[in-house]
């Protein structure tokens, strides 16, 4: 009987190893597709910047308003 308890013991911490083992892949790959978003959000952003400035400037000269 011992044996078998022991058995289903291990049974049991065998899985919740696995499982936090699981949980563990799970969380580091939300947390790499978090920052793949965050770094595609600062590019996006940053050329939105870029295009804005660029419009800007266009207005400028052809309003004469750059000197």
């Amino acid at each position: 009987m011992a044996d078998h308890s022991q058995s289903m013991s291990y049974n049991a911490g065998e899985a919740k190893g696995q499982a936090e083992v699981k949980k563990d892949q799970m969380v580091d790959k939300a947390s790499g597709a978090m920052q793949s978003a965050k770094e595609s959000c600062q590019l996006a952003g940053q050329q939105m910047k870029e295009k804005a400035q660029g419009a800007a400037e266009t207005v400028k000269e052809a309003t004469g308003m750059k000197k």
